[in-house]
């Protein structure tokens, strides 16, 4: 047995495997990414807490003879198996190395690849199902993300993409769908574009706000952030519904059917969710950055289209 197997063995240290699926179960708890295992990182102590590692588990250290300048390496045994456990689960395309993941985003960290994701779903037990709903970052989704975030803002553009499937579901339109959610909620910063409301849930896992499309999956919109909206669940419904519409300067407009509408209908206590953006100044929260606002030809179609004047 090696010098460093020894170690692990008479430190009674959990086993690669058994770090490997703590890692995975951390990683989606942090939705999809954690840091380096440098010193101080928090994150190091975290999963030794998993583990109810003593202090002596914890700073126990390895020494190595460097021979090419023949000195003695000293490096913290349980970092080791940390990164032992983390280059495994790369090997396995569980999760991006932070090499790649920095070129993405540019942090280096860990992040879970698609199969790394629904690896960590098997272990906890949660349906796949649940995926569409969740905020966890994944490797592939957030290529997407990044592709949808950093595409120039065309002179003509076209809301819709001819060649869209609606009826068909796979894999690689599974993950162009959440990158287009997550780029989406990303770029509204999780607030609802008419009421800004921001909620997540208790588990940290998923958001309130709902990606919207302007121009509808069902006509064949895009799933680009520039025929997106970031939208609370009742504001999605009624912008879907066409009690809602935006001029090109982002002023909302608000149905004059609703001056029909009993005096009851569309209000939560005080609360009225509709009458509340009569005002004719009342405009939509934005990105920070005015590439990605939504298209005007987006808007003007949904405008014309959808809205029931």
């Amino acid at each position: 047995m090696s010098y460093e197997g020894e170690m692990l063995k008479d430190l009674a240290m959990p086993s690669r495997k058994e770090v490997e699926q703590v890692l995975l179960k951390i990683l989606f708890r942090h939705n999809g990414v954690i840091k380096e295992f440098a010193s101080g990182e928090e994150i190091v102590n975290e999963i030794a807490d998993e583990f109810h590692l003593k202090k002596n588990q914890r700073t126990a250290v390895l020494e190595r003879i460097y021979r090419k300048e023949n000195r003695i390496v000293k490096t913290p045994l349980w970092h080791r198996l940390l990164y032992r456990a983390a280059d495994s689960l790369a090997k396995e395309k569980f999760v991006s190395r932070p090499t790649s993941t920095i070129l993405l985003t540019n942090k280096k960290e860990w992040m879970l690849t698609e199969n790394g994701f629904d690896e960590a779903l098997k272990i906890l037990n949660i349906p796949k199902t649940q995926k569409e709903f969740l905020s966890t970052k994944s490797y592939e989704v957030q290529k997407v993300v990044k592709k949808l975030i950093a595409t120039p803002r065309p002179e003509n553009y076209n809301p819709f993409d001819k060649e869209k499937k609606v009826a068909k579901i796979t894999r690689e339109s599974a993950i162009r769908t959440r990158g287009f959610r997550q780029a989406v909620i990303e770029a509204y910063d999780y607030k609802c574009a008419f009421c800004g409301m921001k909620l997540n849930s208790l588990t940290d896992k998923s958001w309130e706000v709902e990606a919207a499309h302007i121009v509808p999956h069902s006509e064949k919109g895009k799933d680009d952030i520039l025929n997106g909206l970031s939208l609370c669940h009742l504001h999605h419904w009624a912008f879907d519904a066409g009690w809602f519409a935006l001029h090109d300067d982002f002023t909302i407009q608000v149905s004059l059917k609703v001056n029909s509408l009993p005096s009851d209908f569309g209000r939560m206590g005080d609360f009225d969710f509709i009458r509340i953006f009569s005002n004719k100044n009342s405009k939509i929260f934005l990105p920070k950055r005015k590439e990605i606002y939504p298209h005007q030809k987006a808007i003007s179609w949904h405008r014309e289209n959808k809205f029931c004047y």
